[in-house]
């Protein structure tokens, strides 16, 4: 059995990677970092290394790596019976062209096995996108052949990956706890047996839990973190103001997402416990610049601050706290960022309301803007 990896980084090999790898696929990651590549090809291993409360090290085998823009990939897709992927929502649009390839290719040759292809990345129905920009590339003839050969199911993901320096370049240092939730009702041919990899009926309340509690927290720890000097996750969740920011913004979140999919109150709360504990896991030190990197992109209209607000502000409950990420968001100051800088000049050029309406795609006269607005000006006292 092989797998196609589009994205050899942490997460690729910490996370989705290693689990293909483990379930006895032979693994092949598909880069544009030449270095990355080579070390892959001349080691054929590396190490997940569990930084948590249970320490232990798995040895991930059987692996190699080609670049992701060679006709070395479409061959390899031609040939393979799954492919992953963790590299960004920005980042699909360019590995679509070469998964298009490989269908045309895999059509060409006569071969009739089923192909799944699962988009690992923070966003909602990533899968779904990543299609439409596959069969963009597709003739009309290939789509059809495609549609019934070749299989998008949706996933949810989660785990902590940070990027931790490892004596070996390769090896990852991940946190204990994973979820991979997979749509099963979108596989094409039969389903594969992956250990870890959960199939599920109602993916989207499994995707929305995730992505509006997991990172929205870690966003407001990221965000009101910064501002209090602090350079870590964990360092930050340990100051009492940040928890309880991080606490009662996942609340608020969390009130929202009972009322839009009926989950049970008590268990979800529970959830929000188990994350927290899992942000301040110290073994993991997960860097503030790295969590909120990119905050143009947290703050569109469908990401994990303003969803969550819209969501809440539609069934009529508070969202006061959420408000303050969005308002620390928009002051999140990292110079290594370019969004930091782009949002950072639209607001000294075009004003707070105008820069926040283009990020969210709130329209101007939305009574939000101002509120976000006040948050913006607000949430400054967390400043030390």
């Amino acid at each position: 059995m092989k797998a196609i990896q589009f994205g050899a980084g942490n997460i690729g090999r910490g996370f989705i990677g290693a689990v293909l790898a483990e379930a006895g696929y032979e693994v092949v990651f598909a880069d544009v970092v030449e270095d990355l590549l080579s070390q892959i090809n001349a080691r054929k291993e590396y190490s997940v290394h569990v930084m948590d409360t249970n320490k232990k090290d798995i040895l991930i085998s059987n692996v190699r790596a080609v670049n992701s823009n060679s006709e070395e990939v479409v061959t390899e897709i031609a040939n393979a019976d799954i492919i992953t992927t963790a590299v960004g929502l920005r980042i699909l649009k360019f590995v679509a062209p070469a998964i298009a390839k490989g269908i045309a290719t895999r059509k060409a040759n006569g071969k009739e096995e089923p192909l799944n292809i699962i988009a690992c990345e923070n966003g909602i129905r990533a899968t779904s996108q990543l299609k439409e920009l596959v069969f963009s590339h597709l003739d009309k003839e290939t789509a059809n052949w495609a549609s019934s050969h070749v299989g998008f199911p949706d996933a949810a993901v989660d785990r902590i990956v940070p990027p931790v320096r490892c004596e070996i370049p390769l090896d990852v240092a991940v946190e204990e706890y994973f979820e991979w939730d997979v749509d099963k009702s979108s596989f094409v041919g039969a389903i594969p047996n992956i250990p870890g990899m959960t199939l599920v009926d109602n993916l989207e309340a499994y995707v929305e839990r995730k992505l509006f509690t997991l990172n929205t927290g870690h966003a407001t720890a990221a965000y009101i973190g910064s501002l209090r000097g602090y350079k870590t996750i964990n360092e930050s969740i340990a100051d009492p103001i940040v928890y309880d920011m991080v606490k009662g913004v996942m609340q608020q979140s969390g009130e929202g997402l009972v009322k839009k999919f009926g989950f049970d109150h008590d268990a979800h709360f529970s959830y929000i416990e188990k994350i927290l504990k899992r942000f301040q896991n110290p073994f993991l030190q997960d860097e503030c610049n790295r969590v909120g990197r990119e905050p143009g992109r947290k703050l569109a209209h469908n990401d994990r601050i303003i969803l969550p607000i819209l969501t809440a502000k539609g069934f009529g409950l508070p969202y006061d706290k959420l408000l303050i990420v969005a308002g620390a968001a928009l002051l999140f100051n990292n110079p290594e960022d370019p969004q930091c800088t782009e949002i950072q000049q639209s607001i000294r050029e075009k004003g707070l309301d105008q820069t926040i309406s283009q990020l969210t795609g709130l329209p101007l006269d939305d009574s939000l803007i101002k509120e976000i607005s006040n948050a913006y000006v607000n949430c400054q006292s967390f400043r030390v």
